[in-house]
């Protein structure tokens, strides 16, 4: 997926000028008609008031240009190293006092099989490394001794050991999944901070296998006791290193503690275009003030904001097969609806219509605002009845944890 070209469309309309790159020959059209395209980011740079990388690995690059004197939004080698090798960032959470779970990491699934056999308990498998971002290799176990873990390693290791080099197994703990983020403007963090909800799996209740997000439910907040317990701790540590940019870090939370359990260091998908739809002010000047090491405090909505992503096979998985059948058809709306709440993915505008482009079929994020969950659900969801796509499918639970949720986390103290 192309990612962040919601971002640069929103800033886009605002009236400023925006050059889009895309590294990535499957998404080579995406966002025709949409956006200006180049074809060497590097041509531009000193064109560029400000700079904004949107995903991990090019925190190098990003350094080089810091050093340099221009304006980025974006990662550091360190940040880089925090979200993709695992390992790495849980010893960070233990060096910085955050109360994280038990996990053992591997390079031989033998020596996996052996350790579960070994120490039977509930797991979490969870890839490292470049292999982190394919979410449909992610298990999590359902049995107490661990045999559900241990079957699928033992009959599949050497299907998984061509895709995955090295991998975790972490401790399974029961209780309410959140995460807690917030701006860093390159010397602390800029509030309110960000609680959000993701729904991970494809299907409602949670069910079938695990895909970047299909839905976020958030609210903007005051430092609370999870923020202080996590996110805080992170805050001198990214003044060093000079991070700019959306951090997360995505928790367990029961009546016994708050488990941290990874970052991201880059924005989120959805999480950032449903964060759009609660901000106040203009995006580009919002950006501007952040990268340019502003203390201020975020414009935001009260409430709730939900977040829906809308897909066509063969999201999650990628088939150029099975997706040709969808390239290029049209996305319309209802008796020409308002486009409130509609954000881009993978998609291109021909001759005043949208079509899906790229591969992956990952197609429009809608959201919705609201006082109340249910008022921000209902807004999201009116919006994408709205919406004409030939077997278009999305989650239709999305915040509907909240209900039962938001009683064990006030009970825990967690939330007011």
């Amino acid at each position: 997926m192309s990612l962040s070209g919601d971002v640069a469309w929103k800033i886009k309309s605002e009236g400023h000028e925006v050059k889009v790159y895309i590294d990535d020959e499957a998404d080579a059209d995406v966002y025709d008609g949409l956006l200006d395209k180049v074809e060497k980011w590097e041509d531009y740079v000193d064109w560029a008031d400000i700079m904004i990388f949107d995903d991990t690995r090019f925190g190098e690059t990003a350094e080089k240009l810091r050093k340099a004197g221009k304006l980025v939004i974006g990662g550091t080698t360190y940040t880089d190293r925090l979200e993709e090798d695992r390992e790495f960032g849980q010893e960070e959470m233990k060096k910085f006092g955050m109360n994280t779970l038990p996990n053992h990491n591997f390079t031989s699934f033998d020596a996996a099989i052996k350790f579960i056999q070994e120490n039977p308990g509930r797991y979490v498998f969870k890839p490292c490394g470049k292999a982190s971002d394919e979410k449909n290799l992610l298990f999590i176990g359902e049995e107490e001794d661990g045999k559900d873990i241990l079957e699928i390693l033992v009959n599949n290791k050497d299907f998984l050991a061509k895709k995955i080099e090295t991998f975790q197994l972490q401790k399974y703990v029961a209780g309410v999944e959140i995460a807690t983020g917030a701006f860093f403007n390159g010397k602390k963090f800029i509030h309110p901070v960000n609680i959000n909800f993701e729904h991970k799996r494809l299907f409602p209740g949670d069910r079938g296998p695990f895909t970047g997000d299909m839905g976020a439910l958030m609210y903007w907040s005051a430092p609370n006791t999870i923020y202080n317990n996590t996110l805080l701790k992170m805050e001198l540590v990214l003044a060093e290193h000079g991070y700019v940019g959306y951090f997360d870090i995505n928790c367990i939370v029961n009546g016994r503690g708050i488990y941290p359990l990874e970052f991201t260091c880059r924005f989120g998908y959805p999480t950032i275009s449903t964060q759009i739809e609660g901000i106040l002010e203009p995006i580009g000047e919002f950006f501007y003030k952040l990268v340019s090491g502003e203390d201020f405090e975020i414009k935001t909505k009260k409430g709730f904001q939900v977040g829906v992503v809308l897909a066509v096979p063969p999201y999650p998985f990628y088939s150029e097969e099975i997706f040709s059948f969808y390239k290029d058809s049209s996305i319309l709306f209802k008796n020409n609806a308002s486009r409130e709440g509609i954000h881009w993915g993978d998609v291109k505008m021909v001759d005043g219509v949208l079509k899906l482009a790229g591969e992956s079929g990952y197609v429009l994020i809608v959201t919705g605002s609201g006082i109340t969950v249910e008022d921000a659900r209902r807004q999201a969801y009116n919006r994408v009845r709205n919406i004409r796509l030939q077997d278009m499918f999305y989650r239709v639970d999305v915040g509907m944890r909240w209900f039962g949720d938001s009683d064990r986390l006030q009970s825990w103290g967690y939330i007011q």
